[in-house]
């Protein structure tokens, strides 16, 4: 099920996705790249009418990623400029190169004749635009500038030129030899829009404008589309870099801390963020903010942070040592906010002990009472979780859901919209309602295309899509679309790297859809090779596996130890799902060792907790157990009678497989029934287990389940024996002869399996 909790992270670096950098030294300065920068805004006023309006939108577009990313290399400058006007390209290196192949007196006439961009009655440039400021910050910055270091940016920009010219002349060599055709094609705007390349920012320290775009764009990235940001040790390098410049630069350290929770870095992420909260304090930056609270908010905030991180990485009791410290300092200050967030936190740590929704009802009271409807919602999607599991009403939970989807509408969280959904797919699953499931599954997916788009305006690498796509992935395998189920977990993979925060998520999907695949055809030994796997990533999962490859290799003592092993824990941990599918289990394991009576308890023990938790799909399934139970003790007709109630919901909503297995018991009771029948009846009923069976091998034959093919293929060739048509037996023989040699026997009886 969706986790609701990575939300309550308290994140005081981004305010409307902008990272605030108050205290970076470094101010902003002339370089080469800013100055061919000018040039193709001096070129660009020259044009004028001469422009095309597409060209010029073109060139509009191009200019807010140049002017704030860091510097690039000439060549993928021009290149740029060429995708938008070839012929202002052409006259922005013409006029690079007079510059830098002439005298020093050419740049300084340069910057003088920029000053002219603003004179007139109507100027080239309004003194307040973005480019505007532009010009007047780097005019201003190079008439500070003295003459050595005015002569060193002319050496800077000739060695800027020359580098480009070597480049070229590199180039020229190569296509010499190499086709032309292989060597074109046009740069892509994720180029320039996208996330910032290593090369480009070792250019050099980055200005303070640089530093704010950089933070806050790698900050937004690690926040809605981890996949586009800088890879986690390329991202601590450039932030070494900035903090080596400028040791005090908070927002650094905290991008720093958010870099290393990528890779669960425990140690280097607390590291940064008790340094992000020393900086902080140490500038006065919150004092200035927040007046003399601001020392006190920094403390606070700190804490709840620290108490977040540790129970983040399972360390509850450090947790809870650092929470107590923020609700004392946030009591002193009378701070209802901060008291909120660690009555949320508080929660989550009382629920590691004992399960009470008080703190958290009281939670979303006050949320609501001091107008936090981005707690209050957390809240009571937490509470939904925590009911859901507690085996409450489905029409109630949609209720409460409604109630906070109100909440998101009204304020515009489009976050929590979509962790909503997410939530009411995961419970459609946990109540067996598939169908249900899908639908909330596609209205997400369609709420938010898939498509690369802004960040901000949707967020489609989110912890919800990760959810959402898992679930659907294993509902069309479930279904026996592997194929269509194959495509799902390969767009997932691209989506969340492994090394994502969110990739454990498909990575268990993908050992659970693989196991099911290899224990359908019969391949034990590869499902016993996945269990390794699913066990690291879920315990109980992996356990509950182990013991499933044991039932089916006949190791009865071994697999019945492990799942009296697993049924304890998960009653002690109350994970009633499992505790019903470890008794399903343990009764199918009695069945195989002739001991039918002692399964009755059992079955009757897991069918309870079904209907107590309102487990529909499992409480189903155990009814077909119970059939299955009944036809073993020799009351065909009884178990007839209780199938047709339990069916339904199996047909509706049950996987591929166990539609199959249904149909299959409902062949063999109406079967055994027929044999008190008379003779014209007893062939009627026949004829109706046959079409059944037919049925279950096309929904055995959609899972390549070739076992159950073969247990079916030799029913089928005993009735059509029994009617008499002998061409129909010969053929049932004949695939069923194929199978068996096939297929391994293992000398159990055909009547003592139910799957």
């Amino acid at each position: 099920m969706a986790s609701v909790h990575e939300s309550l992270y308290f994140n005081p670096m981004l305010t409307n996705g902008v990272v605030h950098a108050n205290v970076f030294g470094v101010r902003d300065w002339v370089t080469p790249h800013k100055m061919a920068l000018l040039v193709l805004l001096s070129e660009l006023g020259r044009a004028g009418a001469q422009l095309g309006l597409l060209e010029r939108r073109r060139l509009n577009r191009l200019l807010l990623p140049l002017l704030q990313g860091p510097d690039m290399a000439l060549s993928r400058l021009r290149k740029a400029i060429e995708e938008c006007c070839p012929h202002l390209a052409g006259s922005v290196h013409i006029r690079l190169k007079l510059m830098a192949e002439g005298e020093l007196k050419d740049m300084e006439q340069f910057f003088d004749d920029l000053s002219d961009s603003f004179s007139g009655t109507e100027p080239e440039v309004h003194k307040t635009s973005v480019v505007g400021l532009f010009l007047r910050h780097m005019i201003l910055a190079y008439n500070k500038l003295s003459f050595s270091q005015v002569y060193k940016l002319y050496t800077a920009l000739q060695q800027y030129f020359q580098k480009d010219e070597k480049k070229n002349g590199a180039d020229e060599n190569e296509m010499e030899l190499t086709n032309p055709e292989e060597l074109g094609g046009k740069m892509e705007k994720e180029e320039l829009d996208g996330p910032l390349r290593e090369e480009e920012i070792a250019c050099g320290p980055l200005s303070q404008k640089q530093a704010e775009y950089f933070l806050s764009q790698q900050a937004s990235l690690l926040k809605n589309d981890e996949t586009k940001a800088l890879a986690p040790a390329s991202l601590q390098k450039e932030l070494n870099n900035l903090l080596k410049f400028n040791p005090d630069f908070a927002e650094a350290h905290y991008l720093s801390y958010l870099n290393s929770l990528r890779v669960q870095d425990v140690f280097s992420s607390t590291h940064s963020l008790l340094h992000y909260f020393d900086r902080l304090i140490l500038t006065g930056a919150e004092s200035k903010s927040n007046g003399d609270e601001g020392y006190g908010r920094s403390l606070r905030y700190a804490a709840l942070n620290l108490a977040a991180l540790h129970c983040r990485f399972g360390h509850y009791q450090q947790a809870e040592l650092a929470l107590q410290e923020a609700i004392r300092i946030a009591q002193e200050s009378n701070d209802h906010v901060c008291l909120q967030h660690c009555l949320s936190w508080l929660y989550i740590l009382e629920q590691k002990i004992f399960d009470s929704c008080v703190l958290l009802e009281h939670s979303v009271n006050k949320s609501l009472h001091f107008g936090l409807p981005y707690l209050a919602s957390l809240g009571i999607q937490s509470l939904v979780q925590q009911r859901a599991f507690a085996g409450k009403a489905a029409n109630k939970l949609m209720d409460a859901l409604k109630d906070s989807d109100l909440l998101h509408w009204k304020h515009s969280l489009s976050e929590l919209i979509d962790i909503s959904i997410a939530q009411k797919t995961a419970i459609w699953r946990l109540y067996g309602r598939s169908t249900m499931a899908l639908q909330q599954a596609q209205t997400l997916l369609s709420m938010n295309s898939l498509e690369a788009v802004n960040v901000g305006v949707q967020q489609n690498n989110t912890e919800s899509f990760a959810v959402v796509l898992c679930h659907l992935a294993e509902l069309h395998a479930e279904q026996g679309y592997f194929a269509a189920a194959s495509e799902i977990l390969k767009h997932l993979k691209e989506r969340f790297p492994p090394n994502s925060q969110h990739a454990q998520l498909w990575m268990l999907f993908d050992q659970k859809i693989q196991f099911e695949r290899a224990m359908n055809d019969g391949r034990y030994h590869v499902a016993d090779s996945l269990v390794a796997g699913i066990t690291a990533l879920n315990s109980i999962e992996g356990v509950y596996r182990k013991a499933i490859v044991l039932k089916a290799q006949n190791q009865m003592s071994e697999a019945h130890k492990l799942l009296q092993k697993l049924l304890i824990h998960c009653q002690k941990i109350k994970n009633t799902e499992m505790v019903i599918r470890v008794l399903l289990s343990i009764a199918e394991l009695y069945w195989r060792s002739s001991c039918h009576t002692i399964a009755l308890p059992v079955l009757l023990q897991a069918l309870a907790l079904a209907r107590e938790y309102s487990l529909q799909y499992l409480a189903s399934e155990t009814v077909l157990n119970l059939a299955f139970s009944q036809l073993i003790l020799g009351i065909p007709e009884q178990a007839l009678n209780i199938l047709h109630m339990a069916i339904e919901p199996v047909l509706a909503h049950g996987a591929v497989l166990d539609k199959g297995c249904a149909m299959f018991l409902v062949a063999k009771c109406q079967v055994a029934s027929a044999a008190s029948y008379t003779p014209q009846k007893k062939i009627e009923a026949l004829e109706s287990a046959i079409l059944n069976l037919n049925e279950a091998k096309t929904y055995f034959a959609k899972v390549d389940c070739k076992e159950q093919l073969r247990d079916v293929l030799y029913f089928q060739a005993r009735l059509f024996h029994t009617l008499g048509k002998t061409q129909e037996r010969n053929k049932c023989a004949m695939l069923f002869r194929q199978l068996h040699q096939e297929l391994p026997a293992h000398g159990v009886p055909l009547i003592n399996a139910f799957k």
